[in-house]
């Protein structure tokens, strides 16, 4: 494992505190907390609540969840349903801690570029999500028979050298004209560890700064930013080059950089059935929202 003092790439918080953990380092102010169920799910809850912790984690306050399924990367109906029923679980834990309303109105937005695989994972959310909010607009809450229904409406920003233009500032110009109660947010993330890729799920209330996992920063799209809550979801699918030398030969991550051409240092890798693993999880994460927004 790497040196606690070197940067090593992940959107990961369990991972962060991992290191942390290991390298003895401060952690006043991090709190963590893991439950594990029968078919394999381990559920683990980072709390970042100090500005101690923020300098020492590198990441903003709040809180973290992270669902780590194995079977995750296996083709198997019944084993992705229990992992999309957990997901939706946890997903109905944060609405209900940033809007107490019984029928509410979210945005959902899919980051990331659909022309490239290991990022389109938000495009490909988005592509299988129940999309409410025109029917409600048109007919009222009760067009679909007897029950009611959330306004669900989706969005996909592309990235910058699509548009020119910031997601933020794309999203935010939708906030100011549908104005919803809270913000979603979907994108594929970098891991610290392979056994990761493809096999875990990030929740947090803290929001997402876009490519920031493969040093590609965006601005960070937040609370802060936006004026509404936002829930950020991410699944790893790459892993950066110069981590996995670094774990193969035992060397920390600055001996390794310097042993390394200069190519590898931005190099990302991912697996081999990218396509299959984005499809599957594409429809995984869109029907655990499906199964969260319910009315």
């Amino acid at each position: 494992m790497a040196d606690a003092g070197c940067p090593i790439r992940t959107d990961l918080a369990v991972e962060t505190q991992e290191s942390l953990k290991k390298a003895n380092s401060d952690m006043r102010g991090v709190e963590y907390s893991e439950r594990k169920h029968e078919n394999g799910i381990i559920v683990s809850v980072v709390t970042i609540d100090s500005e101690n912790a923020v300098k020492a984690t590198g990441r903003p306050k709040g809180r973290y969840v992270t669902i780590e399924a194995p079977q995750m990367a296996e083709d198997d109906e019944d084993c992705n349903r229990d992992v999309s029923e957990e997901f939706a679980g946890v997903l109905k834990e944060f609405v209900e801690s940033v809007c107490d309303k019984k029928e509410y109105q979210v945005l959902v937005v899919g980051l990331g570029n659909r022309n490239v695989t290991p990022d389109a994972l938000g495009p490909k959310v988005i592509d299988n999500l129940f999309i409410t909010r025109h029917i409600v607009k048109e007919y009222g809450r009760y067009a679909f028979g007897n029950e009611s229904v959330n306004s669900i409406c989706g969005l996909v920003p592309g990235v910058m050298a699509q548009t020119g233009m910031e997601c933020l500032e794309i999203i935010k110009g939708v906030v100011n004209e549908t104005k919803p109660d809270f913000v979603v947010t979907i994108d594929a993330l970098a891991a610290r560890s392979t056994k990761r890729l493809g096999c875990t799920i990030q929740l947090t209330d803290t929001g997402i700064v876009p490519g920031s996992g493969v040093g590609n920063h965006r601005n960070r799209i937040s609370r802060e930013n936006l004026g509404v809550p936002v829930i950020s979801i991410g699944i790893p699918t790459v892993i950066d080059a110069v981590t996995i030398v670094a774990d193969a030969v035992s060397a920390n991550r600055d001996t390794t950089e310097k042993l390394l051409s200069p190519k590898l240092n931005g190099m990302f890798v991912t697996p081999k059935d990218i396509d299959d693993t984005i499809k599957r999880l594409g429809f995984l994460i869109s029907e655990g929202i499906n199964m969260a927004f319910e009315a």
